[in-house]
């Protein structure tokens, strides 16, 4: 008989997040860290999604009481070197979606750990994502449907943007928003998750 898996804290508001940390199994609390996202003057997307998942973790270690280990994350869409954020209306959805169209982007997403206020571990996982073709009329339908418009770069590949994909090479679920495998690993590396699945 495996030993019980250790308390987890999940730092993210993020539904995804909480979806796929679910698909392994594993129980956790949901405590979503608040921070400033601003993006540095400068700041290359990999040293953002490592300081966002950094700051946040850091956030909410300074909330989590006694054994529990916390998780954090950031996920950042990245078209020829910018970082595309969140669409702040459905107009800048369309420009983003018409910007990655035909085009091969990436989505960068950085996991961190840690407990009893230190920080453990921290992994970064790339994964580049390319769509096919798409037109005004058609961006403008997607993006209508709302579908993208809480998501980093304008589209939810888990649903019908799925249909834009003509390849992806890395990570599915890091598109998502959390790569499982190296999750799964760090967790384990750190006795998190005992005997898996």
């Amino acid at each position: 008989m495996s030993a019980p898996n250790a308390k987890l804290t999940l730092a993210s508001a993020s539904p995804r997040r909480r979806e796929l940390l679910t698909t392994l199994g594993l129980s956790f609390d949901v405590r979503p860290a608040d921070v400033d996202e601003s993006v540095l003057p400068g700041e290359a997307p990999s040293a953002y999604v490592r300081r966002m998942a950094e700051t946040k973790l850091s956030a909410a270690l300074a909330g989590a009481a006694g054994e529990a280990f916390v998780l954090a994350s950031d996920t950042v869409v990245v078209l020829g070197g910018r970082i595309l954020g969140k669409p702040v209306d459905d107009e800048e959805g369309v420009a983003m979606i018409r910007a990655l169209a035909a085009r091969t982007h990436e989505v960068r997403t950085a996991v961190a750990l840690g407990r009893r206020g230190e920080a453990l571990s921290l992994v970064e996982v790339l994964t580049s994502v390319v769509f096919r073709a798409i037109d005004e009329d058609e961006a403008r339908r997607y993006v209508a449907t709302g579908e993208g418009r809480d998501k980093a770069g304008g589209y939810a590949v888990q649903g019908r943007a799925g249909a834009f994909v003509t390849r992806l090479e890395g990570s599915y679920s890091n598109v998502v928003g959390l790569p499982l495998a190296e999750t799964l690993e760090m967790l384990r590396a750190h006795g998190v998750v005992g005997a898996w699945p």
